[in-house]
């Protein structure tokens, strides 16, 4: 298998405000050049796309190619699960969704101390084993976003579990809140392979400031800021497969061309990689990987993700650009609550996996995009 996955999170829209609104045609396209250039690996999820991905997986892959072309993961939603019930219920919903008779890969979901309990208590790992050996699920994981201590004992626990999804970016490789070297570690100490999420930290890696796109290009000149961080992650020799969720065509072209016959990254360009992180930390305000995870039952409806991004491009740029951000960030409020009417309940900041504190946080673009 390439290692280069599509995850299905980030597809195009036909209206920018509504998350379900995948404009299909265009994402039937980018899966065309996807498979055609030898890549098989599609990562969906029940709530991905206000639970609309499955459902595109289904009409873009399933419904258009033999079944043995394409790999599918998806994940079983831990925070929606009261009863054991549940997760029957939502797994025959997701291969209904999907239109298979089996995932490749199912992984629990996004596990952290409280969606750890869930699956405790309702014995998720029994759950999902019981369903590989009904055939139903080739291989079982889980998607991780605790501590170090906190994986170090599932997998003492469930040597059974054959995968781990983890965040790792250069970026995260020494940040002390993803822990991303610590985590990759303890999955090659326990003979785990990994899979990657978040290799360009939600686009972030891809737009980087302008001194790091020219300590690449002084290396590579036609290689996009992208490639190097999704090549630093595929270079990892532990990592299965890295995800990429990507929104158009160009990004399908860059993506696959460089990845077709992926070299691993030098001596020198890790040099350059860690450069580019030095630099780049001095330039992001708010580590948002837009992830959205944040959004879901917000009672005010505001749109989280895309008002860091606006403040976060007008950090990066410098305050030239605050006239092109805040007219973003109206466009947004038009459709969404503001900043401002934030209540300050915490349901976001309980399931950000990158630990933000997302109440402060919208209190800064508040004071800069509404006074």
């Amino acid at each position: 298998m390439k290692k280069l996955g599509f995850g299905l999170m980030r597809l195009p829209l036909t209206d920018a405000n509504d998350q379900t609104s995948i404009n299909i045609e265009q994402t039937k396209q980018m899966v065309d050049m996807f498979i055609e250039r030898g890549f098989t690996y599609f990562d969906t999820a029940y709530p991905y796309h206000g639970g609309a991905s499955e459902g595109v997986l289904r009409q873009a892959v399933v419904e258009r190619y033999p079944r043995e072309r394409f790999t599918v993961t998806s994940k079983l939603p831990c925070w929606l699960i009261n009863t054991a019930e549940d997760m029957e219920r939502i797994f025959n919903e997701q291969l209904q969704r999907c239109g298979i008779e089996y995932f490749d890969y199912y992984l629990l979901h996004a596990l952290n101390p409280d969606y750890t309990r869930i699956i405790d208590r309702h014995d998720g790992w029994g759950f999902i084993a019981r369903k590989k050996q009904e055939g139903r699920i080739r291989h079982i994981g889980f998607s991780f976003h605790g501590d170090s201590p906190l994986l170090e004992r599932l997998l003492t626990e469930h040597p059974e579990i054959e995968c781990v999804q983890l965040q790792i970016n250069y970026l995260d490789w020494d940040s002390p809140a993803v822990e991303s070297r610590v985590c990759y570690d303890i999955c090659k100490r326990h003979g785990k392979p990994v899979i990657v999420m978040e290799p360009v930290r939600g686009g972030a890696l891809a737009r980087v400031p302008q001194a790091v796109n020219d300590l690449f290009r002084s290396h590579l000149p036609d290689a996009s800021a992208a490639s190097w961080a999704i090549r630093y992650a595929a270079s990892l020799p532990e990592v299965m497969v890295v995800l990429s969720g990507m929104s158009n065509m160009e990004q399908v072209d860059d993506n696959t061309g460089y990845m077709r016959h992926f070299e691993p990254l030098t001596e020198q360009e890790h040099a350059i990689v860690n450069q580019a992180a030095d630099l780049i930390r001095n330039s992001i305000a708010i580590p948002c990987t837009a992830c959205h995870y944040c959004t879901d039952g917000c009672p005010l409806n505001i749109c989280i993700p895309e008002y860091f991004n606006v403040y976060n491009t007008m950090h990066m740029l410098g305050t030239d650009y605050k006239g092109n951000s805040q007219m973003y960030y109206n466009m947004h409020s038009k459709n969404h609550g503001r900043a401002g009417d934030c209540i300050g309940c915490g349901h976001c900041e309980a399931h950000c996996p990158q630990g933000i504190n997302i109440i402060e946080q919208l209190k800064r673009v508040a004071e800069t995009f509404e006074h």
